[in-house]
């Protein structure tokens, strides 16, 4: 996953939040918008991921690392089934860390593929 692929202004993850679409995974929430082409930085088309696990929601730091870890592993592996140009926000919980890898991904791809069919 490359750098330019991390939301990380806090403007990013507001406006992703404001003006996007939220849909529950099951273990963590995705909010998702697609970006104005025009406005992406240097034209890049590539889609976007912002990871957030807090601690009321998630526990300590090591569960709130794992889960971050979990959740941009399934990101690098499958954003290739987001259409170009989206910003994604991943909101873990508690249950993430709870499931099998497998599980967790499978409830990805379904959100991804939810994610299309919405924007189609």
């Amino acid at each position: 996953m490359r750098t330019e692929q991390h939301l990380r202004r806090q403007n990013d993850f507001r406006q992703v939040r404001a003006q996007g679409r939220r849909l529950d995974g099951g273990a963590f929430t995705v909010w998702w918008r697609s970006r104005d082409p025009a406005g992406a930085a240097t034209g890049s088309s590539l889609a976007r991921v912002g990871v957030v696990a807090s601690a009321a929601a998630v526990g300590g730091a090591v569960r709130r690392n794992a889960a971050k870890r979990r959740l941009r592993e399934l990101f690098r592996r499958h954003q290739t089934l987001l259409p170009s140009g989206t910003d994604l926000l991943l909101v873990a919980r508690a249950s993430l860390n709870r499931l099998a890898f497998h599980e967790a991904e499978a409830k990805f791809i379904d959100a991804c593929r939810r994610i299309r069919g919405g924007q189609a």
